[in-house]
């Protein structure tokens, strides 16, 4: 799970980064030529200062691959503050993968919408994905990434994160904040198959739980984009190529669009009214969602069946024209 004070930085579908792990080959110098010879006491380091005193996210005191399938998918782009209090509640609606799968898709989504968690088809994949564990898989999870990547909607990025936390059987993470690590500490150049064979190489064997716990700490805490090394006693500092140099710049990643209105948002505000009637007219719910709504203006019908059209593709509403009427409702 991203672990950054901001949104999480993988975009819809995971695409925001470069999946962890699996890359063949030692990550050397032509790499990181400022990764010391000594790796064990830059791990040692980076896994004491983690284990001495880290955020105490409530998902990183389970190892329940539900709970952190849970987790990770409410934290694509989405506020951490935020992701804490919803996934408690949705844990206490649907506490396993047994309850989730028997639920009301519409419930699922509503749920979602009501918690600003953004992208409603996040909310559909989940529950399809229960339905998964319970129906092909007896109620237990698969323990590997390619194995949790069959499920609906987990991709790569979120497949290696709960094998990693669940089972402690992930690759090494690489999402923004392992790569701003690795740029900085280290002098990797910016590129996806570099930060991938350096993360390889770094993480112990065996032991993906801590360390990608560990490395994603350390870029949320003191290696953010505005770096707090002395304030977050940075265990990598006697080692890190920025610190000495004073160059904290870091890859470029693209900005998160604003949620205030987006398309998202509209989105979810159609969910959230939908939920709360069986059946409402296109120009009714267009001046529902937005005050400004005219039918033949900008944000007119042509713009408002735009945001239908894309969550009908998605499976989360049916459109019905008869006539001069067209109504929307939640598909069941």
């Amino acid at each position: 799970m991203t672990d950054s004070d901001g949104a999480g930085d993988r975009a819809e579908g995971e695409s925001g980064g470069s999946e962890g792990g699996g890359a063949s080959g030692e990550g050397g110098p032509e790499d990181a030529p400022e990764l010391p010879a000594d790796r064990d006491a830059v791990r040692d380091a980076l896994v004491d200062w983690y284990e001495v005193d880290h955020r105490a996210f409530p998902w990183r005191r389970t190892e329940d691959p539900y709970e952190i399938l849970v987790s990770e998918v409410m934290s694509q782009q989405t506020q951490l503050d935020r992701v804490v209090p919803a996934w408690e509640d949705f844990l206490d609606e649907w506490p396993t993968t047994a309850d989730l799968a028997a639920a009301d898709r519409a419930d699922v989504v509503a749920f979602w919408s009501d918690h600003s968690l953004g992208y409603n088809n996040r909310a559909k994949y989940l529950h399809e994905a229960a339905g998964q564990v319970e129906d092909d898989h007896d109620g237990t999870f698969p323990e590997d990434p390619d194995g949790l990547s069959e499920l609906m909607g987990v991709g790569p990025y979120t497949a290696n994160a709960v094998a990693s936390f669940a089972f402690n059987n992930g690759d090494a993470v690489v999402d923004t904040n392992v790569k701003r690590v690795l740029y900085r500490a280290f002098d990797v150049s910016d590129d996806d198959d570099a930060f991938e064979r350096v993360a390889s190489a770094l993480m112990p064997a065996g032991e993906s739980r801590v360390w990608n716990n560990a490395v994603m700490e350390l870029g949320g805490v003191a290696c953010g984009k505005s770096p707090s090394c002395d304030e977050a006693g940075c265990p990598w500092r006697e080692w890190c190529h920025a610190y000495q140099t004073g160059d904290f710049t870091a890859p470029d990643v693209p900005e998160q669009p604003s949620f205030e209105g987006s398309r998202r948002q509209f989105r979810g505000r159609i969910v959230r009214l939908l939920g709360e009637r069986d059946v409402i007219s296109l120009d009714t719910l267009g001046h529902r969602i937005r005050v400004d709504y005219s039918p033949d203006g900008e944000h007119g019908r042509e713009w408002l069946r735009g945001l239908l059209s894309d969550l009908a593709d998605d499976g989360l509403v049916e459109v019905e024209d008869s006539g001069d009427e067209t109504s929307v409702r939640l598909r069941g």
